[in-house]
């Protein structure tokens, strides 16, 4: 530890430069802090909504009409760059997992990833990102039922109530959908629900077990899981798809710049959790939907109705007074938690 002198030491009186300058000092570190804040979530929000549309685009409009092809060579293109910079450069070690532990936790994650990325992807050949965007307000009530069946989730029973306003919301804008095609609309709240359950696992599974992983540990160790969840539907699905269109030109270039940015989305989204906070993350979220919805309404020329946005806003209202609540419970919590040790150092 630091050996701190006090020997011929006086402390800097009120009005006297030394103690303007430390306050000087204590602003230009809130700024700073702020400025840092804002760059992380400017940077999390132009990545993530830069391989929205790019995937939107691959799958829709560049004649690569392949999401399962899509996803899996995602998961290869990051288990690549992850093993490389962990084996060779030696950028982060690997944890100490046994094969068991492995095939019991890791693998049942990548399986609910890999179904949730597929069939996300798969919705894009139908539905407009707009709606995509709207339908994604359901994911904190999605989190929150599947949460209460793994027993991670207390009820609450003004929780539920606005869950429910946020579905109500989602149905509003889905009812006002022109582009409504079924098979998409399955597609995407089946990949919601695959998704807010592999939430919830790595939560049970690898959180409370003490494995704490970053994004290159994450990638290393799920991207191959995934990928061999994603294996067989590819080799009966798609593959035979892509070998019988003989009029498929494959852009290498286009796919390794779009892996490229799938994998810094990983990156941005540590960088944005440890330099802010969750909360952060769901507030800027909400914020990249909007701009996501008008981003597509003029890229894609989608058509948004009344009722798409009526329904939105609402869920959209609902979703800020649930990122409410559970700031004050955490709070809340916090205090306890802080009473709890004050109390006790004093016995």
């Amino acid at each position: 530890g630091q050996v701190t002198r006090t020997k011929n030491y006086k402390m800097p009186e009120q009005g006297t430069t030394e103690g303007n300058d430390g306050q000087q000092r204590s602003k230009g570190t809130v700024w700073q802090q702020a400025a840092r804040a804002y760059f992380y979530v400017v940077v999390w929000m132009s990545i993530s909504m830069g391989v929205i549309l790019f995937n939107k685009w691959i799958l829709a409009y560049s004649g690569f009409k392949y999401p399962i092809a899509l996803t899996l060579w995602h998961m290869v293109f990051c288990t690549t760059i992850a093993t490389i910079l962990m084996r060779v450069f030696k950028v982060t070690k690997r944890l100490k997992m046994p094969r068991k532990e492995y095939v019991s936790r890791v693998l049942p994650i990548g399986a609910f990833y890999a179904a949730s990325l597929w069939l996300s992807n798969s919705a894009y050949l139908h539905l407009s990102v707009s709606f995509i965007q709207m339908t994604k307000a359901l994911m904190p009530g999605l989190v929150y039922f599947v949460g209460i069946i793994f027993r991670t989730e207390k009820y609450h029973g003004l929780t539920t109530l606005n869950m429910f306003i946020i579905a109500v919301g989602v149905a509003i804008a889905a009812y006002g959908e022109i582009n409504f095609i079924w098979i998409g609309v399955i597609e995407q709240f089946s990949a919601l629900i695959f998704e807010a359950t592999r939430l919830c696992l790595v939560q049970i599974l690898i959180k409370n077990k003490g494995y704490a992983m970053n994004p290159i540990q994450s990638l290393y160790y799920v991207s191959p899981a995934c990928g061999l969840f994603l294996l067989v539907p590819f080799l009966t699905v798609e593959l035979p798809e892509i070998t019988a269109n003989a009029g498929l030109v494959i852009d290498w270039k286009v796919l390794i710049l779009n892996a490229s940015c799938a994998f810094l989305l990983n990156l941005a989204v540590f960088l944005l959790i440890g330099k802010t906070s969750a909360l952060t993350m769901n507030i800027a979220g909400v914020i990249k939907d909007w701009m996501l919805i008008f981003a597509s309404q003029h890229l894609f020329h989608n058509t948004v109705t009344f009722l798409n946005y009526l329904g939105y806003v609402i869920a959209f209202l609902a979703v800020g007074m649930y990122n409410m609540i559970k700031l004050r419970q955490a709070k809340k919590a916090e205090k306890d938690g802080a009473a709890a040790s004050d109390s006790s150092d004093k016995k």
